[in-house]
């Protein structure tokens, strides 16, 4: 019998995999979309697909993964943004106003995980400007994290929301670092992993980036 407290190495060799996976496509994107966006969308949906129908670390479960199809919204060239970060003069925001330590957004499974607020962005979305918050996993090694709501949920899309960038995963569609700007395209948003799995823990948004409006773009449940 093996040690509970050790990973077992074929599954951590998996994970490894699909990561390097995750990471290679969205390299792969970036390169793509600045000349042709709509053609690195085409890429990312189909690559995606194949990972989670096929690969053994998918997020849909076994049973479900040889008829798994992914489902988007056709390409909406509005929906692609470069946004700057504002904010990134100060230091990130811990906590509210009066509170101690990271920001702990809640999960899936109850359990919170910790971020800071590096800043927010305004998106001059066709029906009027919104604003999100943008986070900093606080956790080894960090990430960019923009997790968002908005009126699609719980009908075409998961109803706690879907991400749009969570770097940490390797799902970072660029930017300009020296301006200070953040590649959006909404039409790579995705769906979390507990939107197929409820075993899976995937931080929520929280109420600051619910959008009043609906996002019919990117990855939709059906």
């Amino acid at each position: 019998m093996s040690d509970p407290g050790v990973p077992d190495p074929a599954t951590t060799l998996e994970l490894a995999d699909w990561r390097r996976r995750v990471s290679t496509l969205y390299a792969e994107v970036r390169a793509g979309a600045a000349t042709d966006p709509r053609a690195a969308w085409d890429h990312w949906r189909a690559v995606r697909e194949d990972l989670y129908r096929d690969h053994p670390r998918s997020p849909v479960p076994e049973a479900s993964r040889a008829a798994f199809r992914a489902r988007h919204w056709p390409y909406d060239t509005g929906l692609r943004f470069e946004v700057p970060v504002e904010g990134l003069d100060a230091a990130p925001t811990p906590a509210p106003a009066g509170s101690a330590g990271p920001l702990a957004l809640p999960t899936s499974t109850g359990t919170p995980l910790e971020f800071v607020r590096l800043g927010r962005v305004t998106i001059p979305f066709p029906a009027g400007t919104r604003s999100l918050e943008l986070f900093w996993m606080a956790g080894y090694a960090g990430g960019l994290f923009l997790p968002f709501r908005d009126a699609t949920n719980g009908t075409a899309t998961y109803g706690a929301g879907r991400y749009l960038l969570d770097a940490a995963k390797s799902a970072d569609l660029g930017g300009d670092p020296a301006r200070g700007t953040l590649v959006l395209d909404f039409n790579f948003a995705f769906q979390p992993s507990c939107a197929f799995d409820p075993r899976w823990a995937c931080p929520l948004a929280p109420p600051s980036n619910r959008l009043d409006l609906p996002i019919e773009a990117g990855e939709r449940l059906g």
